[in-house]
């Protein structure tokens, strides 16, 4: 056993801290150590419970309830309202579609319509559910355009999204026009708030300005919150929302039809451990509203300073004015964002970068939460000395040889050679060496990345995820 424990702690010596708020993407802090013993003590408890049938467990059933009543406090639920616990925010997406196309089976050929900036869990759900999905471009401020949704309905159409806030710009989508526009015509909406949904309700009792998102907007029938997020819980929860039962109902999977025991599901899991849950119920139960509230302060005060720290270094400006604590920061002609990230990686933070897409440049987004605000000072000094460096260092630019190998690939048609190519190309392994070998710096393959497709990404990352995905057997044997 202490082998083992030594080899996890080896593992995990190469991952990015968890804690300490020095990285500002995946993960959230509450920076409260004594919150994450008891979490984990709650997910070790509960770690063999089965959420497959509540009538087995019905500890799990009840602390589902109270999350869910919780969660309904903050969103400005009706009294009807009624919510799920599911697995992370992109089953929470998925089950919002799954259920509109089920709702409706009358339409035989269902489609959804999204801004372009709504997350990419709604394109997933419409490649697995057989949905046609309608994207929308944004306007300039990055906000989803209720006119152009509008337009791009029909009688097929059975979900419409919008965004609280958005996750690449962070800012919330007009909720109240494009509802409207979807009641009108007898259609769902969605409010995708996993990012937001369990910290813009106190940013309002903050005193700051927040468009309106909640069930509170009359058109809104599901709102979907993230618990591993705002809420500080374990990763593995998060809720998804219905104003009424009626409307959830066609969540539910059940059958019958074999000699087993009747499968019944409220989400796309049967077997499920019980350890989530009970992490966020304690979570949620130890902070109640006041510690909510007090580390929604924390996170918006770090949020606020980073935005006035960007303003007042020259090379950097925040790409959209934060509705909420997401902030999305790009560069001048001086330095480009990707030198940015590696530079900060070397000073022990990690900022997340972005591609550019139709009208969003390049650029760097930070996760903001309460952990961030103690190193605020640190983090600030970082990013002076990265932009610095940066700009000495002048923008990464793509070898034209390599641009062109990428204009010429066809996504669709990518094969290992292809792809082969592209590394020995871009100088990420050596014409005679087997294997990967990423570089310490991403800036040359995030540039490279930049200059290709959308189509041409996904098909860059899938080879580039299936050749790391492969097997570790014992004692090394291929």
């Amino acid at each position: 056993m202490t082998d083992v424990t030594a080899r996890l702690e080896e593992l995990r010596a190469g991952d990015l801290p968890v804690h300490g708020g020095r990285t500002l993407a995946y993960v959230y802090d509450a920076g409260l150590p004594e919150l994450d013993a008891l979490a984990r003590d709650a997910v070790a408890a509960y770690a063999g419970a089965n959420g497959l049938d509540p009538t087995a467990f019905p500890s799990l059933l009840s602390m589902e309830n109270e999350l869910v009543g919780f969660a309904c406090g903050l969103v400005d639920a009706p009294p009807g309202a009624v919510g799920t616990v599911t697995s992370g925010g992109t089953e929470s997406c998925l089950l919002a579609v799954q259920a509109a196309r089920d709702g409706a089976p009358e339409v035989t050929r269902p489609n959804i319509v999204l801004p372009s900036t709504g997350h990419a869990a709604f394109r997933k759900a419409a490649h697995y559910f057989g949905v046609e999905l309608r994207s929308v471009a944004v306007g300039d401020d990055f906000r989803a355009d209720a006119d152009a949704m509008e337009a791009a309905l029909d009688d097929d159409t059975v979900l419409v999204v919008a965004s609280a806030p958005s996750y690449a710009h962070g800012v919330v989508d007009p909720v109240t026009e494009i509802a409207a526009v979807a009641a009108a015509r007898g259609i769902r909406c969605h409010v995708d708030a996993c990012i937001g949904g369990w910290v813009l309700p106190f940013a309002t009792r903050l005193g700051r300005q927040v468009p309106p998102w909640t069930f509170a907007v009359e058109g809104v029938t599901s709102i979907s919150v993230d618990t591993h997020k705002y809420a500080y819980a374990p990763k593995g929860t998060s809720l998804l929302l219905h104003r009424t039962s009626a409307l959830r109902r066609p969540q539910y999977f059940a059958s019958a039809d074999w000699p087993g025991y009747t499968m019944i599901n409220s989400t796309m899991q049967s077997t499920k451990s019980g350890g989530p849950l009970a992490g966020a119920w304690t979570v949620v139960q130890s902070l109640g509203e006041a510690g909510y509230l007090d580390l929604a302060r924390q996170a918006f005060e770090a949020t606020d300073a980073i935005v006035a720290g960007v303003a007042a270094l020259d090379g950097l400006e925040v790409l959209a004015a934060p509705d909420s604590t997401l902030v999305t920061v790009v560069t001048d002609g001086s330095c480009d964002p990707f030198t940015v990230a590696d530079e900060m990686k070397l000073r022990g933070w990690y900022l997340q970068p972005q591609l550019s897409y139709a009208g969003s440049p390049a650029n760097l987004h930070l996760t903001v939460s309460a952990a961030t605000l103690a190193p605020l000072d640190e983090l600030l000094a970082s990013l002076r000395e990265a932009v610095a460096a940066a700009v000495a260092a002048g923008p990464v630019a793509v070898d034209p040889e390599v641009v062109a190998f990428i204009e010429a690939l066809d996504p669709a048609a990518l094969s290992d050679d292809d792809f082969d190519g592209l590394l020995v190309a871009s100088g990420l392994v050596g014409s005679d060496t087997p294997g990967l070998a990423l570089p310490e710096r991403m800036a040359e393959v995030n540039a490279m990345l930049d200059v290709a497709s959308p189509a041409m990404r996904e098909a860059l990352l899938v080879a580039f995820l299936d050749r790391l995905a492969r097997p570790a057997r014992p004692g090394g044997a291929a």
